[in-house]
């Protein structure tokens, strides 16, 4: 049977396969849906680690990059239209302090849409800040949603060692280990989960802000026998 070379071509995502170039020299680690659960369902139950419930939430449903969370402000969050505005990020070094870039990429400037979860959890942030009576203004930014004890703006780092204490709590009660999770995790985990739901991967790229569709591709060679089993099942569904 003759075959249109065309067709082995093309993608019935509007690009070349051949033209994308798939980088697997770094892995990008994302846990289970189970994981997922288990370690939410810790967090929100915990009389410690219960106040970053809804951050750690967003993170796992949003996609978004630690400093673009840590970067947004009350004025990003329009519950009007259910949109959380993403075009700037928060950064702090030594020597200088806080300061704002701008996204990573310009695919990094986004819109995302907020789904009904995500918004209680932003609704719920929004009541109970802790934000001083005097908010600091980071170059023009200001009402940014997470403070530390010491009512400094929590950045990246900070989170880091929310998870991580989270985690090694975790594991000294359960004997079935958790594995490390990180905001990078979540983020590679919210892309993993909406890739293994079919979403189209032009979609994904845009809510995850890649500017390359190969980072978002890489994705989806990320998948096992049981994926690959509901796929097939999917397509003879008659």
């Amino acid at each position: 049977m003759a075959v249109d070379d065309d067709l082995i071509r093309k993608s019935p995502f509007d690009f070349e396969l051949a033209s994308v170039i798939v980088n697997d020299s770094h892995t990008r680690l994302s846990i289970t849906r189970d994981e997922e659960r288990k370690f939410l369902k810790f967090v929100k139950e915990d009389p410690h680690f219960g106040k970053y419930y809804e951050g750690i939430y967003i993170l796992f449903h949003t996609g978004l990059r630690i400093s673009e969370f840590c970067g947004l402000t009350l004025g990003d969050i329009d519950f009007e239209n259910h949109k959380i505005n993403v075009d700037h990020q928060l950064q702090k070094r030594a020597h200088i302090g806080y300061y704002i870039e701008s996204t990573k990429t310009t695919c990094g400037t986004r819109v995302l849409p907020m789904t009904e979860d995500v918004e209680v959890c932003f609704r719920k942030i929004i009541s109970e800040r802790n934000a001083p009576k005097v908010e600091p203004i980071v170059d023009g930014y200001t009402g940014f949603l997470y403070y530390d004890k010491d009512e400094s703006i929590t950045y990246s780092l900070h989170w880091d060692h929310y998870f991580k204490h989270i985690v090694d709590k975790y594991n000294s009660i359960y004997k079935l280990q958790m594995p490390e999770i990180t905001p990078h995790v979540c983020r590679h985990t919210y892309c993993s989960n909406m890739a293994k739901s079919g979403m189209n991967p032009k979609t994904l790229q845009y809510l995850m802000g890649h500017a390359d569709i190969g980072t978002t591709l890489n994705v989806y060679t990320h998948v096992n026998f049981e994926d690959a089993k509901a796929e097939i099942e999917k397509l003879n569904v008659v």
